[in-house]
């Protein structure tokens, strides 16, 4: 019979040695994109009126600040960036918020947010910013494009993002920094839209930001994919209401990360523990299809219909528990 507790010793072993390279290996560019100057934002306040002339009037402060941010950037001569700030400030786009300082965040609607009756949350993981920020626009637009009518897609850049590979993305440092901004945002949309569903769509890195504000933050819905761990041992300790799903997709490499939590010496504890999708995590497991780490959003993916029909309050199809 094989010695059992040869895994999780090897797991630990992985993921030492995983930190070690991190630490040790510097990420070609890690520190650029928040070096970037940008001027300060316009001071808006909490979301506290979602009718169509508030929203517009803050929509139009955003692009009034995108487009400094981006006159910044140009002069600072990160072409990148400018070029990326341009395409935010488009006609069109809608920005709750927009701060192009340490990085960058933003917080930018997809639909009627004055009308809507279901509500999504993005909230993207490592290797996200302002300068790939097409990215998360694709998926946003994307999202609401399989929800449809009455809906919108919030895609919501409230944290600098870790490198996908670096000691900040192994540790929760970056989540808990995020936390305060995600229930501030979550807050304000139940405020405005009191009868509509809301769903955190939480993606790799993003699952531990959902996880660690789980217990304040008043969503309908918690899905967790494509997720390294949430840092919590099992569902049951989110301390949340609301409904918490679980997704992976047959070939997203996460699954290849150990789950498991270690201290290192001088460092930090580092990993995030139980699978989301494992038995004994008792979230509810939809079916992802096999897609890879970034295509969850990916039109005609059943990872994209099932993610619309959490967010529309319908059963997914596949549903394993």
């Amino acid at each position: 019979m094989p010695d059992r507790p040869r895994g999780p010793r090897l797991r630990r072993a992985l993921l030492a040695g995983l930190v070690t390279f991190a630490v040790a290996v510097p990420v070609s560019g890690a520190a650029r994109p928040a070096a970037v100057p940008a001027p300060a934002p316009t001071a808006v306040g909490p979301l506290r009126d979602a009718g169509q002339a508030a929203l517009a009037r803050r929509y139009a402060v955003s692009r009034h600040d995108i487009r400094a941010a981006g006159r910044t950037a140009a002069e600072h001569g990160d072409l990148r960036r400018a070029a990326s700030l341009r395409g935010m400030a488009g006609p069109g786009r809608q920005f709750l918020a927009f701060d192009g300082r340490d990085g960058g965040r933003s917080t930018e609607v997809v639909g009627d947010l004055s009308t809507a009756r279901r509500i999504a949350v993005l909230v993207p993981g490592a290797g996200v910013g302002l300068d790939a920020y097409w990215r998360l626009r694709r998926d946003a637009r994307s999202l609401h494009r399989e929800l449809g009518e009455g809906a919108a897609v919030v895609a919501w850049l409230g944290y600098r993002t870790p490198a996908t590979v670096s000691p900040a993305a192994l540790t929760t440092g970056r989540a808990d920094g995020a936390v305060p901004g995600l229930r501030t945002l979550v807050d304000g949309l139940r405020a405005v839209r009191p009868a509509a569903r809301i769903s955190l769509l939480c993606h790799s890195y993003g699952s531990v930001i959902c996880a660690r504000s789980a217990p304040g933050t008043r969503a309908d819905a918690l899905v967790l994919y494509g997720s390294p761990g949430a840092g919590v041992p099992d569902a049951a300790a989110l301390r949340t209401g609301a409904r918490v799903w679980a997704g992976r997709s047959g070939g997203d490499w996460i699954a290849r990360v150990p789950h498991v939590r270690v201290r290192v010496p001088f460092v930090a504890t580092v990993g995030f523990g139980t699978d989301p999708v494992a038995d004994r995590f008792g979230a509810e497991v939809f079916d992802a299809g096999d897609g890879g780490h970034s295509d969850y959003l990916l039109p005609g993916s059943r990872s994209l219909t099932n993610l619309a029909r959490i967010t529309a309050g319908a059963e997914p199809i596949g549903a394993s528990r």
